[in-house]
């Protein structure tokens, strides 16, 4: 598979190793990918993804942050769903050879790195590398707890949300999902303070059979991230994925407006690819 060549160098992955945060440090590694580093230094990927895509269909719209091959700590590497955009080859499995990091996923997501792309054969990596997940599942990794949630995706197979679980505070990645009937059980059982929700607009996307271009939702609207993050009792919502894909981006500085008149979430948190939120 080919090699991945960062834009940035390897300034953002020693910007991760070298940080000493207070309690919890998460950085946006743009499209839905996300750091969060404990303050014992127990270091989890999460959905990080550094393909290009697959033009014309789907285009990248921002940088290649970092060099996979570049990463020497991590402890577990999760993902939310089946798509390339979240289980990638040259993305992840990198970071699992050379740190000997667990690959956490649902059964179709663990089908897709170790049937459709092979990673045992592509790299040098154990089978006990890589652990089914399903709802329901909670683990211990360093630091965090995680507890493994429902996720509404319907153009996904089996997606999963995860809620990473720290003294310094609860972060909820959501992956690709649109609002579910199960976020207020959720939101009730778990006091969340960041919650990381995909976001973007309707646009014309070539079909992946025929190459015209359709109508496509592949992610929550305005009106419909805010419902989530009400449902969940966000504290600090951040928008994700709305920077990635050519025709489906969006500007989140909207969001504000939105969510005004909410109690949830309360406040709206806009990070760019590689700026850093904090958690004491």
């Amino acid at each position: 598979m080919p090699k991945i060549t960062s834009d940035w160098g390897d300034w953002l992955v020693r910007d991760v190793e070298e940080a000493s945060p207070e309690g919890v440090a998460v950085w946006y590694l743009g499209c839905n990918g996300f750091v969060l580093k404990g303050r014992e230094g127990t270091t989890i990927y999460v959905d990080p993804y550094v393909g290009l895509g697959d033009p014309p269909r789907t285009v990248r719209m921002i940088p290649v942050p970092f060099d996979p091959e570049d990463v020497e700590e991590a402890e577990a590497v999760f993902a939310t769903h089946e798509h390339t955009d979240h289980v990638h080859g040259p993305s992840q499995a990198p970071i699992l050879e050379n740190t000997g990091a667990t690959f956490y996923g649902a059964d179709d997501s663990l089908a897709v790195a170790r049937e459709d792309e092979q990673w045992l054969e592509e790299w040098d990596l154990d089978a006990d590398q890589f652990v089914e997940l399903t709802e329901g599942d909670s683990l211990e990794v360093g630091e965090f707890t995680v507890h493994v949630e429902d996720a509404y995706d319907p153009d996904a197979t089996h997606p999963l949300s995860y809620v990473f679980e720290h003294d310094a505070g609860t972060v909820f990645h959501g992956g690709d999902t649109k609002p579910s009937e199960e976020f207020e059980r959720i939101g009730g059982e778990y006091d969340i303070d960041v919650g990381i929700l995909a976001f973007g607009t309707v646009g014309r996307i070539p079909d992946k059979e025929t190459g015209e271009p359709k109508r496509t939702r592949w992610y929550s609207d305005e009106n419909q991230i805010v419902e989530a993050a009400s449902d969940l009792q966000l504290n600090r919502l951040v928008p994700s994925h709305w920077d990635m894909w050519r025709g489906l981006t969006s500007d989140p500085k909207v969001l504000h407006h939105h969510a005004k008149s909410f109690e949830h979430p309360g406040r709206v948190d806009v990070v760019e690819i590689g700026d850093r939120i904090d958690l004491e």
